[in-house]
């Protein structure tokens, strides 16, 4: 089942689905890895009723990282941004599907950390927003 699973982080890191920018965007926030480099930028476009129209990513990064921000871009688009704030660690790696050591793990939670630092408007990421 690893081996489905790693097809799936090598293909949309090879072909993202939500690669880009958003402009005009309405909720935008980047940080990066200090440990390995990898660096996420998310936009957002929400409309009146706070639902995720447009979810897009910018970045550089490992496999993990980049595939991890794809399908997460993917998973949110129509949720509210009540739905986005609910969404756990869990939720991320059950969509990477894989066991990932702590490095890694680093490295696939660096989109949810962005998104959610986006969404709550704070100043600066934390991994407190993904516990």
């Amino acid at each position: 089942m690893d081996d489905l699973y790693r097809e799936l982080i090598i293909d949309r890191y090879k072909n993202p689905q939500y690669r880009g920018e958003l402009d005009p965007h309405d909720i935008s926030f980047a940080d990066e890895n200090p440990l390995c480099g990898d660096h996420i930028r998310i936009d957002l476009r929400v409309d009146d009723s706070g639902k995720v129209t447009e979810a897009a990513f910018s970045g550089h990064g490992c496999a993990i990282s980049q595939a991890s921000a794809d399908l997460l871009m993917e998973t949110i688009q129509g949720k509210t941004l009540e739905e986005v704030k609910a969404l756990t660690k869990d939720d991320l790696l059950d969509l990477l599907g894989l066991d990932l050591g702590p490095v890694r793990l680093k490295c696939a939670l660096l989109s949810l950390k962005v998104l959610k630092a986006g969404v709550y408007g704070v100043p600066e990421a934390s991994d407190d927003l993904i516990e």
